[in-house]
């Protein structure tokens, strides 16, 4: 039987299908996210766009009372969801879907809040909640991660390397104007704190990939994927201090 070629998304989805999140974050993020928006019993319907294996949706329903839809383009990440859901004793609540962020399968004016967390620009900001907007129900509410520019110095480095990954960093005050100009009143914004690149997500990738690393040992592309994520991961330690994953919640008008 022929083996078909190792490639860099093999890779990505191989590194993160173990791992908690798929990208910076922590619960205590989610929960200080969630404190701009209470009373928490007003959310009814909610979805997790770009959920991967849910490490944040399943937050969401330990602190929210309503139905949750994680979704994600992925299929192996939401069988995981899933199955994660089931031993939880979840499945009452959460269910985890495959589709497009740019596409979404939900009726228009269905949703009190959108969440995502390091999805987004994927898409491109403006693009995203532009779209998600009719979506939700008026006064309905957008909770996302994004990558920021948390200063007006702005290192090539950075800018190279997030436009090779197919992102666009913009600052915080340009996101923001995007977020009034595309239809809500916006409610708040901060920044991820550094514990949520490393301990919650730099360490454990790292560790995902040394494994991988035997697995797949002497493979060029195997090879290629390590410097990629090692170089992520250095370039984040040296310029940490001019961007970063940023949380932006709005609520439609």
């Amino acid at each position: 039987m022929e083996t078909k070629p190792l490639s860099m998304l093999n890779l990505l989805l191989e590194t993160h299908i173990g791992l908690k999140r798929q990208g910076p974050g922590s619960s205590e993020v989610v929960e200080q996210a969630l404190g701009f928006l209470k009373p928490l019993n007003q959310f009814l319907r909610i979805a997790d766009l770009g959920c991967g294996t849910g490490g944040q949706t399943i937050c969401l329903a330990q602190h929210l009372p309503g139905m949750i839809t994680g979704l994600d383009m992925f299929p192996d990440f939401i069988e995981k969801l899933n199955e994660n859901v089931k031993s939880m004793n979840l499945e009452n609540r959460v269910t985890g879907i495959v589709g497009s962020m740019e596409n979404l399968p939900f009726q228009k004016n269905s949703l009190d809040l959108i969440w995502s967390e390091g999805a987004i620009d994927n898409i491109g900001f403006e693009e995203g909640i532009s779209h998600w907007h009719d979506f939700l129900k008026k006064g309905g509410f957008v909770a996302v991660t994004c990558p920021s520019w948390l200063t007006r110095e702005r290192p090539t480095a950075v800018d190279q390397f997030w436009s090779a990954a197919g992102s666009r960093l913009d600052g915080v005050s340009t996101n923001i104007e995007i977020m009034q100009r595309c239809g809500y009143q916006f409610i708040a914004s901060f920044t991820l704190p550094e514990q949520c690149w490393t301990e919650n997500y730099f360490i454990p990738r790292e560790a995902a990939i040394n494994r991988l690393s035997k697995k797949y040992a002497g493979n060029e592309t195997m090879i290629a994927y390590e410097e990629q994520n090692r170089y992520e991961s250095e370039l984040y330690s040296k310029y940490k201090q001019y961007y970063g994953y940023v949380f932006y919640i709005g609520r439609t008008i």
